[in-house]
């Protein structure tokens, strides 16, 4: 029945092809959009998502996840004369000021502070050149291919551009971190002041979809005259968090509530590979057993609407040659899963029983080892 299942499917993805399936019914005034699900990566709504263009302080979700991923947190920073005159937004550093990075992050995030962002490129990348470098280091380990950082908080510059897709990717990436995903759904944090004043810094979150947003816990705005507004933010509903990007659109609250809402609205997450559930049965070769049975590793989750539930294809790629001896946990093949004819992810199936070989030849082989180890 399995075999006659995947030839159904098969048939079913070629002809699948030619469906041609509608436009969402949402738009957006933005140059470019992207709402992608945090955990796999898939897109649910995009407009431009490839088109090159400035980010303004969106940058600092890179420079924040550089600096958390290179273990600094607790160093102390002075601040340099360069950081405490930086241009644009800021949280007020003195310079020859001693703060700690993990505070600094706080303030760039949380305040969008160029000074801040000035001050860590310096102390972990010895300049902001090395930390730039760093930052584009980074992208491109992610897959950020189509964006280029030039400094840590996103003045603009011709050399300094993303897309909307890169930025979610950057940020559904982030935001799989703990230390990045706890700073920017803080609203309010107090960090410590100048040496030579009585106070501390008590800072509120600029992002307003922390408090208006259901479910909002991150990330951070931007503006300058080349990008426009700009905004990155998620959400989680139901264990499930979204990433959306608008770069260069006036209502960025109102447009990204707009296409929150409808990534939310219009797919659930579900549950489409069981690791509880027996996949298929392998005939085993010189075994004590004729068949071995596989099932999947893990459990995979998508994002799915309804329309698409019968699209989904799974397509087993399995060993051939499955020879005794056959040890439990051991990788069997892999499930392709295809919406469409469009690649989704694959899991790994594995052996669920140890079977041992019947070769009177395997047996010698295995007690002349015994003897001469």
């Amino acid at each position: 029945m399995k075999r006659i299942a995947l030839l159904v499917l098969a048939l079913f993805m070629s002809i699948s092809f030619c469906i041609t399936y509608a436009e969402p019914d949402v738009t957006t005034s933005a140059k470019a959009a992207v709402v992608m699900d945090v955990k796999t990566g898939r897109v649910l709504f995009s407009k431009n998502p490839d088109i090159k263009l400035a980010m303004a302080s969106t940058t600092k979700i890179m420079t924040t996840l550089v600096a958390i991923e290179s273990g600094r947190l607790n160093e102390k920073v002075k601040v340099s004369k360069k950081a405490a005159y930086t241009e644009g937004s800021s949280i007020y550093l003195k310079e020859g000021e001693v703060i700690t990075v993990e505070e600094l992050l706080f303030g760039i995030m949380l305040r969008s502070g160029n000074d801040a962002s000035m001050a860590v490129a310096e102390h972990i990348g010895g300049s902001i050149e090395g930390f730039a470098d760093m930052m584009n280091k980074k992208a491109k380990d992610i897959g950020a291919l189509n964006t280029h950082f030039a400094n840590p908080h996103g003045l603009d510059d011709p050399q300094h551009y993303t897309t909307a897709y890169d930025l979610a990717l950057i940020t559904s990436y982030a935001l799989r971190n703990a230390k990045f995903a706890e700073i920017v759904k803080t609203k309010r944090k107090t960090i410590s002041g100048p040496p030579d004043v009585e106070w501390n810094r008590s800072m509120m979150n600029k992002n307003k979809m922390l408090w208006q947003f259901e479910g909002g816990d991150g990330v951070k705005t931007g503006f300058t005259s080349k990008a426009g507004r700009c905004l990155v933010s998620s959400a989680t509903r139901d264990n499930w968090q979204l990433c959306s990007v608008v770069l260069n659109c006036g209502p960025m609250w109102e447009e990204s509530a707009t296409i929150l809402n409808y990534a939310f609205s219009n797919y659930t997450k579900q549950k489409v590979v069981d690791s509880e559930e027996i996949y298929q049965q392998l005939k085993v070769i010189s075994g004590k057993m004729d068949l071995v049975e596989i099932k999947p590793t893990i459990d995979y989750y998508m994002p799915i609407s309804q329309d698409e539930i019968n699209r989904l294809i799974f397509i087993p790629a399995l060993k051939f040659n499955n020879r005794a001896p056959i040890y439990k946990g051991s990788k069997a093949g892999e499930l392709k899963i295809y919406l469409g004819n469009e690649y989704i992810s694959s899991v790994d199936l594995e052996y669920c029983q140890s079977i041992e070989s019947n070769d009177p030849l395997y047996h010698f082989r295995r007690i002349f080892r015994s003897v001469t180890d």
